[in-house]
């Protein structure tokens, strides 16, 4: 398994020390074109089962509506969790194997059927761009196996301590989904359980 983080000291590092030679750490910032290009290389030759690339940054007050956040914030929110995303996607899918899955960490906020309280405009929208540009790219490349994951609401940095969910949970939930997936062309859009989400 290799992974990225942005930051030298994780609990990713730690896993890779108790368990060396399975668990690789490359360090990636995906808002960085020439890094994503310099990991592709050194990647290069390499497959694997499932290619994931999971980014995501929320504004600082969430409540804020499209006329009330700052232009920087929202360029910085799609920049990291679309464009950094789908540059990362086009360069790291195809190290996924003829049967591998490439996933990207979408949202169920980024479904539009489910926006019916009209919260959290800025994520949402970066998260149903996400979806729009990953059906665009499943379109260019329709034989691969790929899902949008809504994993609904972990502990993670960006989930909150409020969350009911830990990651010790739900990844192992998050991979099983993936890996059902080898072999079924196409985009879905599916939570951690397998269901379908509405588009």
């Amino acid at each position: 398994m290799v992974g990225t983080v942005r930051a030298a000291a994780t609990p990713l590092h730690a896993l890779a020390a108790e368990r060396p030679g399975s668990v690789e750490v490359e360090t990636l910032d995906m808002t960085d074109p020439d890094q994503i290009q310099a990991l592709s290389e050194r990647l290069a030759g390499r497959r694997f089962d499932i290619v994931f690339v999971g980014g995501g940054i929320a504004n600082r007050r969430p409540a804020d509506t499209m006329a009330q956040v700052s232009t920087d914030e929202f360029v910085q929110l799609m920049l990291t969790n679309v464009l950094g995303v789908m540059r990362a996607v086009e360069a790291l899918g195809p190290l996924a194997g003829p049967d591998g899955v490439i996933g990207v960490m979408s949202s169920g906020q980024g479904s539009l059927a489910n926006n019916t309280n009209g919260a959290n405009d800025v994520y949402r929208a970066s998260k149903a761009a996400l979806n729009q540009a990953m059906a665009s790219y499943a379109g260019r490349h329709g034989q691969a196996a790929m899902v949008l994951m809504a994993p609904g609401w972990i502990r993670t940095e960006l989930g909150g301590p409020g969350a009911p969910f830990g990651v010790e949970e739900a990844m192992p939930q998050i991979v099983d989904v993936l890996l059902a997936q080898r072999g079924r062309p196409g985009l879905r859009f599916l939570d951690r359980f397998g269901q379908t989400v509405p588009w």
